[in-house]
């Protein structure tokens, strides 16, 4: 009977585990870029480094919470990019490479934090009158606060409110 017992917790702690957790659909830059072309919703990319222990972190914590997932899923198009990645990339019509003149950091990674290289940085890229503005957030971020970042630019609230006020006011669904 107690055998039964401890199967019978380890399953329901298995499935509540996995019931919590959820997948983000990570693009590749292009492919976001494609998407957003054919059905317009603001970029998310998540800049990172293969040695950055808050990068990892935020991967575990932040993106597998099933309400930041869902978030990000379903108002914009999530991208995860190696800031110290070797291949080249274009994006928005422009070939970036990492020529090592920036230390490690790639050129796309420069441009997008606009030259404060911290890891991780949380990038929203936003399209206004057919141009993009990108809005990089250093640091990690703990899913409450990460909610609080996605719906700021998710509803477009930025064009309206600042981002205090709107912090202040804003009622999340992650506990």
């Amino acid at each position: 009977m107690k055998k039964i017992s401890v199967i019978l917790l380890f399953v329901t702690l298995a499935i509540t585990t996995y019931c919590q957790q959820s997948d983000v659909k990570w693009y590749t830059l292009q492919e976001a870029e494609k998407l957003s072309i054919q059905a317009p919703r603001p970029i998310f990319i998540d800049t990172y480094t293969d040695w950055c222990g808050w990068c990892k972190k935020m991967d575990q914590e932040t993106f597998t919470n099933s309400i930041i997932a869902d978030i990000l899923n379903t108002k914009f198009y999530p991208v995860k990019f190696n800031a110290e990645g070797k291949e080249s990339v274009t994006f928005l019509g422009q070939t970036f490479i990492n020529d090592g003149k920036s230390g490690r950091a790639h050129q796309l990674a420069v441009t997008l934090l606009q030259g404060r290289l911290s890891y991780p940085t949380v990038v929203f890229l936003t399209q206004q009158d057919n141009r993009y503005s990108a809005s990089p957030v250093p640091g990690f971020r703990q899913p409450k606060e990460m909610e609080v970042l996605l719906s700021f630019f998710a509803s477009k609230a930025y064009e309206t409110q600042k981002w205090e006020d709107y912090q202040k006011s804003f009622k999340g669904r992650v506990q």
